[in-house]
């Protein structure tokens, strides 16, 4: 079955994205607690703030993870918030970017990862450290994994 034309992969340039975050590094058994727990921490925060999520929730991870993630979960936000309460400003990075588009459950991501990482080296690109994911369609209880939108970006060196 041929791939539909959204999940190519493809180099793009990316601006960067201010957000409200929060960073750890974490045990992989632990990441779903992890995310679960963060990304409720940044809406309460964003809403005591008077801010409103400005695009889907992301995790921007400082080189693939192992046994452990150093990754940092959040929000774009349109203007940069203070330090509250574990919550703090940070961004996306920003310049040429690997992206690919993957369709379906969380638990594959890392194939398609794999797939991404193949297509830079066969381009000849050099991936950077920081990769990220942007969670397009909101996870829900009732939502269908096969129909999870997950946009992989890697920076490119």
């Amino acid at each position: 079955m041929t791939p539909s034309p959204d999940t190519q992969p493809e180099i793009v340039e990316v601006a960067p994205v201010v957000a409200a975050v929060v960073r750890d590094v974490v045990e992989m058994t632990a990441i779903a607690e992890f995310f679960d727990r963060s990304f409720g921490q940044i809406l309460a925060t964003l809403v005591a703030e008077g801010i409103e999520p400005a695009g889907p929730a992301f995790a921007l991870y400082h080189g693939p993870p192992t046994d452990t993630a150093d990754l940092e979960v959040g929000f774009p936000v349109d203007r940069a918030i203070g330090a509250v309460d574990g919550v703090e400003p940070g961004s996306t990075p920003g310049g040429r970017v690997a992206r690919l588009v993957h369709v379906g459950p969380y638990d594959q991501l890392g194939q398609s990862w794999e797939r991404l990482g193949a297509w830079i080296a066969a381009q000849g690109e050099t991936p950077a450290v920081d990769l990220w994911e942007v969670y397009v369609t909101q996870p829900t209880p009732d939502v269908d994994p096969a129909s999870l939108r997950t946009e992989l970006n890697w920076l490119l060196a």
